[in-house]
């Protein structure tokens, strides 16, 4: 299982028993996206290749401000 942690500088990633941070930049870079306007489903495909997908995608923007 792949945990996520975000915050307004990146994400905190967690996968497979390995811990690793993914900035802001680079998550830009790879979505082609403002950081705010990313989601959740598009950080898990940075980081899975094929992830299993459940629930409706959240931006960023909406996880930080809850």
């Amino acid at each position: 299982m792949t945990v996520l942690s975000f915050d307004d500088k990146g994400v905190d990633v967690e996968y497979e028993g390995t811990e690793f941070r993914l900035e802001k930049k680079l998550i830009e870079d790879a979505t082609e996206k403002s950081y705010p306007d990313v989601t959740d489903h598009e950080v898990l495909k940075i980081v899975e290749k094929n992830p299993t997908l459940s629930g409706e995608p959240r931006r960023i923007r909406d996880i930080l401000n809850t």
